[in-house]
């Protein structure tokens, strides 16, 4: 077995034109996160959290900010990725954990939506929750951490 940590972080973005997506789930926003896909830091995060620990990279060298094709992607279809890149590799997921940070959204409002959305794309039991950057200044965006179990199929 192996675990692994992920960390993702996005910047607010004043604009319309794009969604505010966290977790494959929207928000109603008045505004989004920068980002070259849709910016979803919980997925983003948990991407991480499984690349590592399988040693197949990170999210960075497997889905490239410079890749015109990944422009305003979906995450979860890169999470779908990631996940049929641990099976071909001989990895099952365990379990992942997330800890979201952030002033708003209200991640609680729709925490059990997200974990739903992630438990059934990933086939394993997902959490999530949130909190807010007490004591700290403004926070400029959303944070995420992720911490995945992971273990090698037929060991």
């Amino acid at each position: 077995m192996r675990i692994g940590h992920g960390f993702d972080s996005h910047a607010w973005e004043e604009t319309r034109d794009k969604p505010l997506i966290l977790g494959g789930v929207v928000f109603e926003s008045e505004r989004s996160l920068s980002g070259h896909s849709d910016a979803d830091v919980i997925v983003h995060a948990c991407i991480d959290a499984l690349l590592s620990p399988a040693g197949l990279g990170d999210i960075g060298q497997v889905f490239p900010d410079k890749n015109p094709h990944l422009k305003g992607a979906k995450s979860t279809d890169m999470l779908e990725e990631t996940i049929r890149m641990l099976g071909d590799a001989g990895w099952e997921i365990l379990n992942i954990d997330c800890s979201v940070v952030a002033d708003q959204p209200n991640i609680s409002a729709k925490q059990k939506e997200i974990e739903n959305r992630l438990t059934q794309i990933t086939g394993a039991p997902v959490s999530v929750k949130g909190k807010h950057p007490e004591g700290l200044e403004e926070l400029n965006g959303v944070v995420c951490f992720a911490v995945s179990l992971i273990r090698r199929i037929n060991e």
